[in-house]
């Protein structure tokens, strides 16, 4: 019973977690930029030291766990906006970005130059260019494919951009900003194009994180009603079959 009642239990913490995950895609489904979030499951065998157990222990000993979760790095839709100061990358670069705890990278393209001619992302943020903060002059802003920023007709920076290897996972950071690891070794863009003038839609799918939400829920309710069987069972066990033992 004890190992029923700790895989039920294991259970419900593991898809606890993962609504969590599903909620907060849900959550940034207008988000630009956004990528998703997947819960990626796993399984602990409980065991003593090396002493070899049943199948049938096997079976009761085999919990449920969510071992990590791991970002979607499919590519959102472009949707064109006509407006100068969006930009969207289609490849698999993200945009450098200088935030008060270090260096994050964003895919969200809504940026503005400020009274100081800095430009910046939406939450104020200076975008970064291979030595630093983006400084532009006053004037009209046109943007080439590989990130060359023009005013007026003149060269006046370029994006820094970048690119990491598929086994490196980001982190998130909070609205469309990730980290890498410190051990990761982002590289320039090889393969990504910026689009001026249009913004990357967040790549969450929400009809199918709405069935993982209402799946998740229905494990959740499903767990806690073994658990209170188990619950209801030890009971029964301890107010009648202990006394007779007595």
């Amino acid at each position: 019973m004890d190992s029923g009642f700790y895989a039920a239990c294991a259970a419900l913490v593991s898809r606890t977690q993962a609504l969590d995950t599903i909620a907060n895609n849900l959550a940034n489904v207008s988000t630009t930029g956004f990528r998703a979030t997947h819960n990626v499951f796993s399984s602990m065998l409980a065991q003593s030291g090396a002493t070899p157990v049943s199948v049938l222990n096997q079976d009761a000993n085999d919990y449920d766990l969510l071992s990590k979760t791991q970002l979607d790095s499919s590519q959102g839709s472009l949707v064109n906006t006509n407006n100068p100061m969006d930009f969207a990358l289609e490849g698999q670069g993200y945009f450098a970005v200088q935030t008060a705890s270090g260096v994050a990278f964003t895919r969200g393209g809504t940026f503005r130059v400020t009274a100081q001619h800095q430009l910046v992302t939406s939450e104020g943020d200076p975008l970064l260019g291979p030595t630093g903060p983006i400084l532009l002059p006053p004037g009209p802003i046109s943007v080439s494919s590989d990130g060359t920023i023009a005013v007026n007709g003149a060269t006046a920076g370029r994006f820094r951009m970048v690119e990491f290897p598929p086994n490196v996972q980001l982190g998130s950071s909070g609205r469309s900003y990730y980290t890498a690891p410190p051990s990761a070794k982002p590289a320039a863009v090889t393969t990504s194009t910026v689009h001026q003038g249009a913004l990357e839609s967040s790549n969450v799918n929400p009809v199918t994180s709405v069935i993982e939400l209402i799946t998740a829920q229905r494990d959740v309710e499903r767990m806690r009603n073994v658990l209170s069987l188990l619950n209801g069972q030890m009971d029964k066990t301890a107010a009648q079959d202990l006394p007779r033992v007595g």
